[in-house]
């Protein structure tokens, strides 16, 4: 059995309403959900000039490799839809994979862990709430060692 660390994220419509729709989503297609972050707040990273995120970090155990998960991921942010048009554009919702295992991995469509783990708070505080002793492959560091040194200012606020 594979532990998976999805990232959620969401800033259109009801935010909160669509991880809760997500998580349900990935309950059903993908494997159990095992633990879940708190709900936290955070400016869009990148864009600023939109409405802020509701970001979450969600731990799953499924026997799905990673590219099925990845395949499995797209097809629920399709189904409740998302359109990808430009970067770092508002999202319905959004799905990232950001550790499988403790693999590293790297393909055409598909890094693990996500390559901008250590560069943003919005990331870092959830997975930090649940797994702060976790050590990314590649850094050779914990999560929490990762969000100490993290030089991303955008404030992360826990929603309750």
């Amino acid at each position: 059995m594979n532990k998976i660390y999805l990232l959620l994220g969401s800033n259109m419509g009801n935010s909160r309403k669509r991880l809760a729709e997500a998580i349900l989503h990935i309950e059903k297609k993908i494997g159990d959900v095992i633990r879940q972050s708190s709900v936290y707040q955070t400016a869009a990273w990148g864009k600023r000039d939109q409405a802020d995120f509701l970001n979450q970090v969600i731990v799953i155990k499924s026997n799905f490799t990673a590219e099925q998960i990845m395949q499995t991921i797209l097809t629920i942010e399709t189904k409740m839809g998302r359109v990808r048009n430009k970067k770092n554009d508002p999202r319905i919702i959004d799905i990232d994979i950001l550790y499988y295992n403790k693999i590293i991995l790297e393909r055409n469509n598909l890094i693990i862990p996500h390559p901008a783990i250590q560069a943003r708070r919005f990331v870092l505080v959830p997975l930090n709430e649940l797994a702060p002793l976790f050590i990314h492959p590649l850094f050779m560091k914990t999560n929490h060692r990762l969000l100490q040194e993290c030089e991303d200012t955008l404030d992360v606020k826990k929603i309750k």
